[in-house]
């Protein structure tokens, strides 16, 4: 089993970012060592189950972006993966620049995607909007570069929400093209990844509007847990979070119509390991006079030790770029037969340069 999933470094990851997927890929990290212990594989790092991670750096450039700000959000996205939990021990950790064969793939795989294909993609549409014209071809043709992530390393799963279902089904659609279009028919190059649908996560909202998700975009610093957030800031967000006037519920079904106060709750029981409704039985009948300062603790001790490693991390630039070079030299190795296979599968003989 080998698991391939990417992130976008944008910089200054929060609470959103953590419970919505990076927490799933440190316990998808936990389950691959226990499995790999339960194999018994020992030194046969090439039959072990692996987890592959990686900064989507060249899916960056597909927008606008300041090229400093890009290079510097890589490493603080590395700290942050890293502070919460991704051992670059045990999962093989770098970005995609240093991978260049991410890129050929892209390239090679470009002869078998079809535009109709693309044109179809709910992101593309939502991401150019009206101004389709005015967007480069990068961001059109992301998906292709998606499908070479995971094909790459002949990825038998993918972890995916539901705004990634649709490029997973297309990074299959073109495997499984470029198998009968290129390949002996008990000699594919590539492997159809599976989707890993991950446990269902909160859906964090952002602390000022409840009808919105939390994200790095809203101008308004209060409006979201970032993971570098000290204590007394956490709980200075958390005290001015919107909410109602009504008092807690003694279950779910009594938050239905009140988006501040379920996202708080919900909030609470990510944290806490709890389900909403255990949240409630023990907060029913309070305001959130009491439910805030409960909450506030919740976050600051679940984050202080993130908290502190991230911001020690992320100053030591050094050990950042060397365990990210590292990852990349292990991502190469493992990618560079499937991208030989793929220009001998098409005729072509690649350079060595």
């Amino acid at each position: 089993m080998r698991v391939v999933s990417g992130i976008q470094p944008t910089g200054n990851l929060h609470l959103g970012n953590y419970l919505g997927a990076i927490r799933n890929w440190v316990r998808m990290q936990d389950e691959m060592e226990a499995a790999n212990r339960a194999q018994a594989t020992g030194s046969d790092s090439a039959q072990a189950n692996q987890c592959l991670f990686f900064l989507a750096d060249l899916h960056a450039i597909s927008l606008p972006h300041v090229p400093a700000d890009l290079r510097a959000a890589t490493r603080e996205m590395a700290a942050a993966l890293v502070a919460c939990g991704i051992d670059p021990e045990r999962s093989i950790l770098f970005n995609q620049a240093q991978v260049h064969a991410h890129a050929e793939l892209q390239w090679l795989l470009n002869g078998t995607a079809r535009m109709g294909w693309l044109n179809r993609m709910t992101q593309w549409k939502d991401k150019a909007g009206k101004n389709r014209e005015g967007q480069s071809v990068a961001l059109f043709t992301y998906p292709v570069l998606q499908a070479a992530d995971v094909l790459l390393y002949q990825a038998t799963h993918v972890p995916v929400g539901e705004d990634q279902k649709q490029h997973l089904e297309l990074a299959r659609d073109i495997a499984q093209k470029f198998n009968n279009d290129f390949c002996a028919e008990d000699a594919p190059v590539f492997t159809l990844p599976e989707p890993i649908i991950p446990p269902e996560a909160a859906r964090i909202m952002s602390l000022r509007d409840g009808s919105a998700k939390m994200s790095k975009s809203d101008p308004s610093e209060m409006s979201r847990i970032n993971l570098s957030d000290d204590a007394d800031t956490i709980m200075q967000k958390v005290k001015k979070a919107k909410t109602d006037p009504e008092v807690l519920p003694g279950e779910a079904a009594g938050l239905e119509g009140r988006p501040e106060a379920l996202n708080l709750v919900s909030i609470y029981a990510a944290m806490s390991g709890e389900s909403v409704d255990a949240v409630l039985a023990r907060f029913a009948g309070e305001g959130f006079g009491k439910f805030k300062p409960a909450l506030g603790e919740v976050l600051v001790e679940s984050l202080r030790p993130i908290s502190e490693r991230f911001n020690a991390l992320r100053a030591d630039r050094e050990s950042l770029d060397a365990i990210l070079a590292r990852g990349a030299a292990r991502a190469r190795e493992i990618g560079i037969p499937t991208l030989d296979a793929a220009y001998n599968a098409l005729g072509l003989v690649r350079g060595r340069g």
